[in-house]
């Protein structure tokens, strides 16, 4: 493999410009994963079932999908910096609508701050992705987006540690079977004062990010592939998806964040469960789920430093096959072997999927140019998986407390599983190209 500099090409050095790039990274790892404990939070809140708390994952995640050819477009006719700008004001205005939400007591204002803040989001990946593509060659393109990619577990996990020191440990520590006992006044004295606990973390990430767009704003960033103007939007849509490259890493990329998001997400249902079983009250349970949530995040973390220094050496495409492949087995794993060993098959998944979201885009993207634009567009909108299958997943586990004499959290786990294989069967078929 090419020993070429990641970030100085043609006697220019990308080295301010990408890290304050990567910093936004970052910044969309921390709401992604301050999110996912957010399903079993709200419907402790509400009083909802699992079912109902996903609306969290699909308004966050619909965001996603509804801004990503906009964005496109956007960056299009004018610049990747006015992209990232633009995301930046989107996501400090979601979180700063937490607390008007936080006032009317009800659910849905929340996920309209969901919805907002993450289209933001959208404008922030679509930016940010190819355009830390662009700072260098294409030759160690994949190479530097993993790079860029491993500071976003580094806000995941702030993320989590946030969610589980600051929120879910101040919620009441009342159960949700006690939760249906109250009368209506003592409900919603319970649920004013969990709503104040949950929302402080978004608004003060809200000012953090106003603190980012500022500095961003301030310093002149490169005009890599911002050449063209027009958005020639059909025309270029029918010349990407005519390429199996890329059209097979959409469909990869939207089975990958489905499986992601599924198993951040109910890895607190199935550590939650299984810890009740061992004696535990259902809040002290929901903790040591997040613990482990937080130790598979640490190894995400790691692993995708390693796979980063790993693919100087070794195809794209076969170190996303076997990472996938072990990620299946794993996952068959969790959903035949019941008690810890399951759960620790579980946080061994998140090992290998650290290398998979940029490795599909890197691929993905290679040699469209200025069309990467649009290529990004349909890679981000693919994050729907993230919001259609989640709830696929958490219908299985409201079905009852077995299905097919196994627990239904377990046999959930399903669904990722089916995932995985599609994943590997991309990284197979671009090992040759």
């Amino acid at each position: 493999m090419s020993s070429k500099s990641l970030l100085k090409y043609n006697g220019v050095s990308y080295l301010v410009p990408f890290v304050l790039i990567t910093s936004c990274f970052a910044l969309w790892g921390f709401a992604n994963d301050i999110t996912n404990p957010m399903v079993k939070a709200f419907s402790k809140i509400f009083r909802m079932s699992v079912t109902d708390g996903t609306l969290v994952q699909v308004a966050f995640y619909g965001g996603y999908f509804a801004m990503a050819f906009p964005a496109a477009m956007f960056i299009r006719r004018y610049t990747y910096k006015s992209g990232v700008l633009l995301g930046l004001g989107l996501y400090a205005i979601g979180a700063f609508l937490f607390y008007p939400a936080m006032l009317t007591g009800a659910y849905y204002p929340f996920l309209i701050a969901y919805f907002i803040l993450t289209c933001g989001l959208s404008f922030l990946e679509t930016s940010c992705n190819p355009y830390i593509l662009s700072m260098g060659s294409e030759e160690t393109a994949t190479r530097r987006l993993n790079m860029a990619q491993s500071f976003n577990p580094v806000g995941s996990l702030m993320g989590m540690w946030v969610a589980m020191n600051f929120i879910q440990a101040r919620l009441s520590p009342l159960e949700t079977s006690e939760r249906a006992l109250l009368s209506e006044e003592e409900f919603e004295a319970v649920r004013d004062a969990d709503l104040l606990t949950l929302i402080t973390p978004y608004v003060f990430i809200g000012l953090v990010v106003v603190a980012m767009f500022i500095l961003i704003a301030l310093v002149k960033m490169p005009h890599n592939g911002d050449k063209s103007h027009s958005i020639d939007f059909v025309p270029t849509l029918k010349r990407i998806f005519s390429l199996p490259r890329y059209r097979e890493g959409v469909i990869a990329q939207f089975f990958y964040v489905g499986a992601q998001i599924m198993c951040w997400t109910f890895i607190i249902q199935y550590g939650t469960r299984l810890f009740m079983l061992e004696g535990m009250d259902e809040k002290s349970a929901e903790v040591l789920s997040q613990r482990y949530n937080i130790i598979a995040m640490v190894i995400f973390c790691c692993s995708r430093f390693v796979c980063t220094m790993m693919l100087r050496w070794v195809n794209a495409g076969r170190l996303l096959s076997l990472l996938a492949t072990a990620a299946t087995l794993l996952t068959i794993g969790v959903i035949f072997i019941d008690g810890r060993p399951g759960l620790y098959c579980l946080v061994g998944v998140s090992g290998c999927m650290s290398l998979m979201f940029p490795t599909i885009y890197g691929i993905a993207l290679e040699g469209l140019g200025d069309d990467a634009k649009f290529g990004a567009a349909g890679l981000i909108m693919a994050i729907l998986g993230g919001s259609i299958l989640p709830p696929l997943q958490a219908a299985i586990i409201d079905s009852g407390d077995c299905v097919m004499s196994l627990p239904s959290v377990n046999v959930s786990f399903v669904l990722p599983l089916i995932c995985f294989v599609v994943v590997a069967c991309y990284g197979l078929r671009r090992i040759r190209g």
